[in-house]
């Protein structure tokens, strides 16, 4: 009788290396999704933003002035991934609570889990899937007629920058996109698609203050762009004079006319303003960041309209803007502007 083979051993699988110290793929970079903490320090030192998080801009300035206190309630419009709402939280106990609102359907559910791992439960923090228009109906659900704070950050967050699937970034490509909610209305694609030359020009010039709208419009409207890289590409293209950085400045004025567009981000904003003083009560405090000239134009009308009108007893003097070390430490926070306005008694 012949002996009996034992069976052959199973192939060794050499086990997926993390790919050099600054890996460029979003999904390679697990040891910042796995929250290791010396690799979120040297990120962090190095004036960067770790992959899927977000760090919140200004806090100081903005706790200065909305000063939360024991048992306040305060709604953040923007929740993020909750770094204003975290250091509102622990100010407003005990007895108070915070209304988080955020579009998002990828990242609200991660930051609910966030926060109430920090201890805040439902009863002094809810999360509800709404732009910040939808505030008044936040409130009426809950059985309020305003709160003592309000808090907007209306830029794009880190999370929704560094993640190449959601269409934001001009860096990595991915999917045309650019919508908060992937769920509702149409893609960027879709949009530059069914344009027309002379429409696109005049949203590049509103929503951008693009200077060659008039050169780029014939040559994006109408065209299939079904990733960022290619788009980002041909604006380049379209304009050999500039030097890479007035080029890299086009590519993202581009970007960010088509994200407003796509999320109509100027219309929830000015139903927002209109309904921001009804949301507060006497004497409550709204602080607003902005990140571009077309957001900060309406947020400053609105807060000079609402105090030349009585429905605000007092506005910031001027927009503040973050420190030279916070712009250092935190590039993302350079363009920020921060205005505030207090209701009338």
């Amino acid at each position: 009788m012949s002996e009996a083979h034992s069976p052959s051993p199973a192939p060794h699988k050499r086990r997926v290396r993390y790919p050099g110290k600054n890996p460029r793929r979003f999904e390679d970079k697990y040891k910042e999704h796995g929250h290791d903490p010396e690799t979120l320090a040297k990120v962090i030192a190095g004036g960067k933003t770790p992959v899927g998080t977000h760090r919140p801009i200004m806090v100081g300035e903005i706790l200065a002035f909305i000063a939360p206190q024991p048992g306040d309630h305060a709604a953040d419009c923007t929740l993020g991934y909750g770094g204003h709402a975290e250091e509102v939280l622990a100010r407003i106990q005990p007895g108070g609570k915070l209304f988080g609102l955020d579009a998002d359907p990828v990242e609200l559910p991660k930051t609910e889990a966030r926060l109430r791992a920090l201890g805040f439960d439902e009863a002094v923090f809810t999360a509800h899937r709404s732009n910040f228009a939808g505030l008044p109906q936040v409130l009426a659900a809950n059985g309020l007629t305003g709160v003592d704070m309000i808090l907007a950050d209306l830029g794009v967050s880190s999370m929704q920058i560094d993640d190449p699937a959601r269409g934001f970034s001009v860096k990595l490509d991915g999917p045309l996109d650019m919508r908060m909610n992937p769920q509702r209305g149409q893609p960027a694609s879709a949009l530059l698609q069914k344009i027309a030359p002379a429409a696109l020009a005049e949203l590049l010039t509103a929503n951008a203050d693009e200077p060659n709208a008039a050169t780029l419009a014939p040559i994006l409207a109408g065209k299939s762009f079904t990733s960022t890289r290619p788009l980002a590409e041909t604006i380049r293209a379209a304009l050999p004079r500039l030097g890479k950085n007035d080029a890299d400045l086009t590519v993202r004025r581009v970007f960010q006319a088509l994200r407003i567009t796509v999320n109509d981000e100027f219309s929830a904003l000015e139903t927002f303003l209109r309904n921001l003083p009804l949301c507060l009560k006497p004497g409550g405090r709204a602080a607003i960041l902005t990140f571009h000239s077309g957001e900060d134009r309406r947020v400053k009308k609105a807060f000079a309209n609402g105090q030349q009108d009585g429905t605000y007893s007092e506005i910031a003097d001027d927009v503040i803007r973050p420190t030279p070390a916070e712009q250092h430490s935190n590039p993302r926070s350079a363009p920020a502007k921060l205005r505030w306005a207090r209701r009338a008694k």
